[in-house]
């Protein structure tokens, strides 16, 4: 049976009884409005931890003056009880003044330098330094020894790593697969935001995402094949911020064909009306997955 808490003095004595049984702890932090993706995170922490806590919180320090922090769908009932189904033993649902005790424009903040200022750092100004703010908080609240994070947001993935390692937190990073709907779209709680007809055309991001792919595997220079997902995206009516192809540490490659072997990811942020998408693909060009 899980267990809500709302109360950062109960989540820490809960947490400090299974240390002392000995026991690992997990953390999956998300923002709520839970779908399959987010469960799927649990379940891979649940292999590498006795005890898992997920965080619902959605944070005010990483939305933007013009995005969508109060249409952001708040789903707690539904989210307790997906969690229980996935095997989730304590759902954390801090208030805001749980979470930022001074209030938020006087809270200490976190920020992550380079990684940040491209591409999703780049279109989101101080994005990044909401995700890094958050997750410390929750690494200090929670003290996991795993972390579990997805890979649709590739970009904040490394940031999140990055903030790991030059903070010292004693903790591993682990990496969920994109969970996909049937044809193709990544699963996101902003899905729910498309209208039908936006719905429709949603899955061209992940074959745009493919196309790249094959025409680097076929010998396309990376700006022609950019320029070709990029072109196709507009056609169909998507608003893009970014379509490209980088190396794992998002360092931008030749211009030309990449070498036999090259690992590399496709990237692609775009609106369908009012509703911004982002998704990616990782891939190697002797046709092994990265």
């Amino acid at each position: 049976m899980i267990e809500a808490v709302d109360q950062l003095e109960a989540l820490r004595a809960r947490v400090a009884a299974w240390k002392r049984d000995g026991l690992r702890v997990g953390l999956v932090p998300t923002m709520g409005n839970l779908h399959a993706g987010h469960h799927s995170l649990v379940h891979l922490a649940r292999q590498h931890a006795d005890r898992i806590v997920a965080s619902v919180f959605v944070n005010p320090t990483q939305f933007g003056p013009n995005e969508d922090f109060a249409r952001y769908p708040r789903t707690p009932e539904a989210d307790v009880d997906g969690l229980c189904d996935a095997g989730c033993d304590v759902a954390w649902m801090p208030s805001v003044e749980t979470m930022y005790p001074h209030g938020v424009d006087a809270s200490v903040r976190v920020g992550v330098p380079g990684i940040t200022e491209v591409l999703e750092g780049a279109h989101r100004p101080g994005h990044f330094d909401g995700v890094a703010t958050v997750v410390a908080r929750l690494f200090n609240q929670v003290s996991p020894d795993v972390a579990v994070f997805g890979r649709k947001d590739y970009q904040q993935l490394a940031v999140i790593r990055y903030l790991v390692r030059d903070m010292a937190f004693p903790l591993e990073v682990l990496a969920g697969e994109t969970r996909r709907e049937a044809d193709g779209l990544a699963m996101s709680s902003r899905n729910q935001y498309l209208s039908a007809e936006e719905r429709k055309l949603a899955p061209l991001l992940y074959q745009v995402l493919q196309g790249m792919r094959d025409a680097m595997a076929s010998g396309a220079p990376r700006l022609q094949a950019e320029a070709g997902a990029r072109a196709r995206l507009l056609s169909a009516g998507f608003d893009v911020d970014y379509v490209v192809v980088r190396e794992p540490g998002l360092d931008v490659p030749d211009p030309g064909p990449a070498a036999p072997g090259a690992s590399l990811v496709a990237l692609v942020a775009a609106r369908l009306g009012r509703t911004r998408l982002i998704d990616n693909l990782e891939f190697r060009l002797d046709g092994v997955p990265a």
